[in-house]
């Protein structure tokens, strides 16, 4: 999922989505960051058994970079 425009990133829309398609539950909180260089949105979601997992989403790409399961709630 590119963006015709080139150098144009997803949407924020779009990266919710792509993370949703991956893990269940209800988005708690989403970040525009930047990571080794690249810019990335991060995706909080809570499962319905209340785990939170943070999805890391290639902005301009629209890749899934990592999921991993967050301990606490801080969104660091």
């Amino acid at each position: 999922m590119v963006n015709p425009i080139y150098g144009q990133r997803i949407t924020l829309e779009q990266a919710m989505s792509i993370a949703l398609q991956r893990i269940s539950g209800e988005i708690v909180h989403v970040d525009l960051d930047m990571e080794d260089g690249i810019l990335v949105y991060e995706v909080f979601i809570m499962t319905p058994n209340n785990q939170i997992f943070e999805v890391e989403i290639h902005a301009r790409t629209g890749n899934i970079l990592k999921i991993e399961q967050e301990n606490d709630i801080d969104y660091d």
